[in-house]
């Protein structure tokens, strides 16, 4: 676990990394790149950029990728630079630049939720609902016929002897 120093270090050159790849480097091997994360030595001498690039075709990502990494290391020189400066730190961080492959995957986790998603539907929509028991285990009150409710000596029910004359 980095200490919170470290921490606010790293955050730090994120954003002045983001900002100089935005504004003052123009490159134009320098795809769309986003600064997904920087991790910082405990020493504060090395620091690790991690970057994305987007808003390319599925054809030419290898060659943007190889691009892009080659205009980050021509102007690693003048962004770490503008670290110095902006940090105003005696031993400024040597900064390596590495392909993000979170996106990715991330994709591809993606991919495979949503095939194994579309194959529960298939299954729910497949599956019979039935029951153990009865079709309908509640008791419900007996229905009495006309007949039944007679007596066997012939008398109705209601008006049979109650025992008193």
């Amino acid at each position: 676990m980095a200490s919170p120093r470290v921490r606010k270090i790293a955050d730090r050159i994120q954003v002045i990394v983001a900002e100089m790849l935005e504004r003052r480097i123009k490159d134009p091997r320098l795809g769309f790149v986003t600064v997904t994360d920087v991790r910082l030595t405990g020493d504060a001498q090395q620091a690790t950029v991690f970057y994305t690039v987007l808003g390319m075709d599925a054809g030419d990502e290898e060659t943007a990728i190889a691009s892009t990494a080659a205009a980050l290391e021509s102007a690693k020189g003048l962004l770490r630079s503008e670290v110095s400066k902006q940090l105003g730190m005696r031993h400024v961080p040597s900064l390596t630049f590495v392909h993000d492959a979170l996106p990715e995957s991330a994709r591809q986790i993606d991919e495979v939720l949503a095939r194994a998603r579309q194959l529960d539907e298939q299954l729910a929509a497949s599956r019979k609902e039935t029951y153990a028991g009865e079709p309908d285990p509640y008791k419900k009150p007996r229905v009495l016929d006309e007949d039944a409710d007679e007596d066997s000596d012939g008398q109705d029910a209601d008006e049979g002897d109650t025992g008193r004359e």
